[in-house]
């Protein structure tokens, strides 16, 4: 496992709610992050047709963005929200797990720029494109504990 991903997972592994859903690191590297939410009852939004909730959609992509930072940062940094757009070009199919693309395409001394798209089998069919901003707030201590986390694996 690259560096990179193992930062990755290790982020992820401290947010309580993607734990909760799923979420898994599938690859991240210098190009980019991939994400997989896998289909559960829990994130199904219309129990007649078994179509997933956009809430669940919303988190993934959320989450994809703003952990693609640690692909492009030297080292582990808050970047908190700033401002996401999704735009939803179809559903996903039920039963299918979802997997979620991000990479930042500028990197500011303030703000990340990030970009990327939610998909199924293929990433030329996307369910939603997604557009997020995040806010450099610099390293975290060194005494911190989820600077530790995501760039020492423990703490």
């Amino acid at each position: 496992m690259s560096s990179i991903q193992e930062r990755a997972q290790n982020f992820l592994s401290v947010l309580r709610h993607c734990q909760h859903l799923g979420l898994t690191v599938e690859q991240a590297d210098e190009n980019g992050l991939i994400i997989k939410l896998p289909y559960s009852d829990k994130i199904v939004g219309n129990p007649v047709t078994g179509l997933i909730h956009g809430g669940a959609i919303t988190t993934l992509m959320d989450t994809c963005c703003g952990i693609s930072t640690v692909c492009y940062l030297s080292s582990f940094e808050i970047c908190p929200t700033l401002d996401l757009r999704i735009d939803y070009m179809r559903p996903a199919e039920p039963g299918k797990p979802i997997f979620g693309f991000a990479e930042c395409y500028r990197v500011t001394p303030t703000v990340i720029f990030t970009r990327g798209v939610a998909y199924q089998g293929d990433r030329e069919q996307p369910i939603a494109h997604v557009v997020g901003t995040f806010m450099r707030m610099g390293k975290t201590g060194e005494q911190g504990a989820l600077n530790g986390k995501v760039d020492g694996g423990a703490t």
